[in-house]
């Protein structure tokens, strides 16, 4: 029988009410988007709705073969451009823990600077016009590819605590450095890939910048980008309403926005349990500056 531990109790009684405290934000947005949209206005926010409606669900789903195109193209973009961004990332962070690589301080600095000066909206803009990247699924990966500095470090500073003997070993064997960073760099360096996966699937999940600035093709709007244009939409009818003086036609725009962070992450509360056990391993042991 096993002894009883007050620390022990008390430990697992406030974590247990910590998971609860933070588990109220999201059912109140969840009740908030089933609510009558009267009903938000009359009462305010509630985790007890007085009258309940899944109107917004159906005005988000009503052009439904819009919505599951926008999904598709969410997805794809995102599983897609986060292993591509994975790709380039450990790659570039193998170079640079790799002592024998001449430069690769110089290197570190050039990516550490891009972390601090930014070139702009307009050379950005313009270079991927340059490049084709307009009304295309290209335009939607290509941009957001190149990798983030503070996940190249991550990788790097990871990389450079795996030991050098067994770099040495496998160039004795006769490997090369491809077969050396996919065959035992990448297979070690599983918790940082695992972190950097979910920050890089996070972005490309909630990217709608490259949607407006690039897209013009209603086909390739991405879920975000459509759901924003939907809430403007709506919003903009309300304000026409308000202004005609016709206030018996209100469109749910308070149940429509938490209907939206409903719909919107949905994948991405599947996708972090299953890298979570990796995520504090890889941001820890990464962050230590190597």
């Amino acid at each position: 029988m096993k002894k009883f531990s007050l620390s022990k109790t008390v430990m697992y009684a406030l974590i247990s009410i910590y998971s609860a405290i933070c588990f109220i934000p999201m059912l109140l947005v969840l009740m908030i988007s089933i609510t009558d949209e009267d009903a938000v206005l009359k009462n305010g926010y509630s985790l007890f709705p007085e009258k309940f409606s899944l109107y917004a669900y159906k005005l988000i789903f009503t052009g439904g073969s819009q919505v599951m195109q926008s999904y598709t193209i969410s997805i794809f973009v995102t599983v897609v451009g986060t292993l591509l961004a994975i790709l380039v990332t450990s790659m570039a962070g193998y170079t640079l823990a790799n002592k024998h690589v001449k430069y690769r301080n110089l290197l570190a600095l050039y990516f550490f600077i891009t972390m601090i000066f930014s070139a702009g909206i307009v050379p950005w803009y313009m270079m991927n016009r340059m490049l084709g990247l307009t009304d295309n699924i290209l335009a939607l990966i290509i941009p957001s590819l190149l990798f983030s500095p503070f996940n190249l470090f991550l990788v790097r500073n990871f990389m450079n605590g795996v030991p050098d003997s067994l770099r040495e070993s496998a160039t004795i064997d006769g490997a090369n450095d491809i077969t050396i960073a996919f065959r035992i760099y990448l297979p070690l360096c599983t918790p940082v890939l695992a972190t950097i996966a979910l920050f890089y699937g996070l972005d490309y999940w909630n990217n709608w910048w490259n949607a407006i600035m690039l897209i013009d093709d209603q086909d390739l709007y991405p879920l975000q980008f459509m759901l924003l244009q939907l809430q403007s939409e709506i919003s903009m009818l309300n304000e026409m309403t308000m202004l005609a003086g016709t206030s018996d036609m209100t469109l749910p725009s308070e149940s429509v926005k938490m209907a939206t962070a409903i719909v919107t992450i949905g994948p991405i509360v599947f996708l972090y349990p299953y890298l979570q056990k990796y995520f504090v391993k890889g941001l820890v042991i990464g962050s230590v500056k190597g």
